[in-house]
């Protein structure tokens, strides 16, 4: 059964009404051909004018596609990869050797459930640092063979509990990033729904990042935004301070494309990535395919220096009088 955010809730009307029509099978009725046209220009008005907070709740519907069903749909083939070789797997990290059309590369994303028990399994997509390390272990293992990294981005953030942090959870995030840096293969970055805090950064460090129309990267949630902003816990905000948060926050691709903190915007289809995934994965391969050609004109020795400079370049200022 499809779900509906709140928002969606006047295309939900017309498209119960539409399927009302089907199962009489009036399907060349002139009120059937009207409704479609009034559902598709509502969708149409609805998405072009999201606010971050909408943004933010079509980046976690629940029907949204994971990385698995990326995988799934752009790769020839896909050989999974467990482990981190010290403690244990991370389900909430997925990894391994994929062929796309004629490229073979290592793809690496985060991974959260659809039912209850998965979403447990895979800890809501919240890695724990043998995660990381297991990621690490992989793009480590792409760079002996000199084959391309695509990190697919889908995290609220890394796991904050006790557990993780006895094991290192800050020391596992920091050494991504410093051996991300000088990885000698073109990595490439796609932030599928949300990137939350390190713990998106720690697989987003590239030569190129791109995000979904609807996707949103930010260093907190809104809600842990306006926790702080508000000094109220969750229970006590409103959906005003929420999205007066993510506003503030400025999360989405857009306004990560202004800042030029991504390098592009991937288009989704109309009603987002979960409306229709076959098309949203042609769309990624495509970017993945062309983006891999770009990279390879630059010298593999040049890529970590180009890197570096790229993240230096953020965030760059000057002072006027």
């Amino acid at each position: 059964m499809r779900v509906y955010l709140d928002f969606e809730k006047p295309i939900e009307e017309i498209e119960l009404r539409i399927e009302e029509y089907g199962q009489g099978e009036k399907e060349n009725d002139p009120e059937l051909s009207s409704l479609e046209k009034s559902a598709l220009k509502l969708k149409k008005d609805i998405y072009s004018n999201l606010t971050s907070w909408q943004k933010c709740q079509t980046a976690r519907h629940p029907d949204r596609p994971y990385t698995m069903d990326y995988i799934k749909r752009i790769a020839n083939d896909f050989i999974e990869l467990h482990g981190d070789r010290r403690y244990a797997d991370d389900p909430s990290i997925i990894g391994g050797l994929a062929s796309v059309e004629e490229e073979s590369l290592m793809i690496v994303g985060h991974q959260k459930g659809r039912s209850t028990k998965e979403r447990i399994h895979r800890n809501f997509g919240q890695p724990h640092p043998e995660g990381y390390r297991k990621a690490m272990r992989l793009m480590k293992m792409a760079e002996r063979f000199q084959l391309p990294v695509v990190t697919l981005i889908d995290t609220p953030g890394a796991f904050p509990g006790v557990g993780a942090e006895e094991r290192g959870q800050s020391e596992a995030i920091a050494t991504n990033l410093m051996e991300l840096f000088s990885l000698k293969v073109p990595v490439i970055s796609i932030v599928i729904g949300e990137g939350g805090s390190g713990g998106a950064l720690a697989l987003s460090v590239a030569d190129r990042i791109y995000m979904l129309e609807h996707s949103v990267y930010s260093i907190i949630s809104p809600e842990g935004c306006a926790a702080i902003l508000w000094k109220k816990s969750n229970d006590n905000l409103t959906q005003n301070e929420f999205s007066k948060a993510a506003t503030a926050l400025k999360l989405t691709a857009n306004d990560l494309m202004e800042f030029k903190i991504i390098d592009g915007i991937i288009e989704e289809p109309l009603g987002g990535a979960h409306r229709n995934p076959d098309e949203m994965a042609s769309a990624i391969k495509t970017c993945i395919l062309e983006t891999l050609k770009e990279l390879k004109t630059i010298d593999i020795s040049e890529l970590p220096s180009k890197r570096m400079e790229k993240f230096r370049g953020i965030g760059v200022f000057s002072e006027t009088k």
